[in-house]
């Protein structure tokens, strides 16, 4: 039976977005882990508590699979807290997550099995694994938003480009076609939508330069180096108000660029790439987001480790 997600009585509808918990769960690989991952799931535990979303979306690197002897058990581990807590979650995969000797395919499928999760199976030929989307209905059944899960893959496949990958073109048509099937079912009328995936669009960067924007920006921002045309297609269909995105530890910030806002969530594990930076600058946490039945419009904020809500600084773009 198909799993729905329905909006409250009062027209809301909460997801939490944790990123990065990078779970390795390996004692004898290195000796901070069990501490590590143990402090990662008592802020995912603690937030969860507070905010009583509706949807817990682990927006990418799950796990550090490269480091893990069982990269499954690990993924086990960093999705527990939301099963331990009976509520619904999806999942979409970042870099980190099949560097090991598990495809991503494999860990995509693993998410199915499990009693709370509400993601979906892949579509036939479309890239990547973890490419779904979930519609949250009104109270009469009726679908009232839609929710887009999409794989950003890992590293680019061009020796001569290098970097990360990218949302490729079939993902794009498949998205297309989602949206303008969704549309058609909601009497031609786009229908309010959410994106997630783990690696920022090229956009990220353009907003940040030319935006007044919310949150840090305290490392270089690692989109991939070939632009596929995701966010043109989005400006286009009209209907994705929001993204939402992990993998830059130390970045948190959300702009408004062409009427979508590009937003990072807060890195959720206690561990950051560029040393000293995100530890003085501010505590691990996660994003929460409310969306409202009928509303083309949505809240977000960050929940911090420390159960507080962020203070996001203004950022005023040099030239605007």
């Amino acid at each position: 039976m198909e799993k729905k997600l329905t909006f409250r009585e009062d027209g809301s509808f909460v997801i939490v977005q944790f990123s990065d918990v990078e779970f390795i769960d390996e004692e004898d690989l290195d000796p901070e882990t069990p501490m590590l991952d143990s402090m990662t799931k008592a802020t995912m535990d603690r937030i969860i508590a507070l905010e009583q979303p509706d949807l817990v979306v682990f927006a990418g690197d799950l796990i550090a699979s490269a480091r893990s002897k069982d990269p499954l058990q690990s993924f086990r581990s960093a999705i527990a807290v939301a099963e331990d807590n009976r509520v619904p979650w999806a999942a979409v995969f970042g870099n980190h997550d099949s560097e090991g000797n598990v495809p991503r395919k494999r860990m995509h499928e693993e998410q199915l099995h499990h009693a709370y999760c509400v993601a979906k199976p892949d579509p036939p030929g479309v890239s990547g694994a973890g490419n779904y989307v979930l519609t949250v209905d009104d109270p009469t059944g009726k679908p009232a938003a839609a929710l887009f899960f999409l794989d950003s893959g890992d590293y680019s496949p061009i020796e001569a480009v290098g970097g990360y990958d990218w949302i490729r073109r079939d993902q794009i048509d498949w998205y297309v076609s989602e949206s303008r099937r969704l549309a058609e079912r909601n009497g031609g009328t786009p229908l309010p939508a959410l994106a997630f995936f783990h690696i920022p669009l090229p956009e990220y960067k353009k907003v940040w330069e030319t935006s007044v924007c919310e949150g840090h920006c305290s490392e270089w921002i690692s989109s991939p180096k070939v632009n596929s045309g995701m966010f043109a297609a989005m400006v286009e269909m009209g209907d994705v108000m929001g993204t939402f995105v992990g993998h830059d530890h130390s970045n948190d910030y959300s702009g408004v660029l062409h009427g979508i806002r590009l937003c990072y969530g807060r890195s959720t594990r206690y561990v950051s790439y560029v040393e000293g930076v995100r530890k003085d600058k501010f505590p691990t946490g996660a994003r929460v987001i409310r969306i409202k039945a009928g509303e083309r419009q949505f809240e977000t904020w960050i929940r911090q480790s420390d159960g507080l809500i962020g203070e996001m600084p203004v950022h005023e773009p040099e030239a605007r």
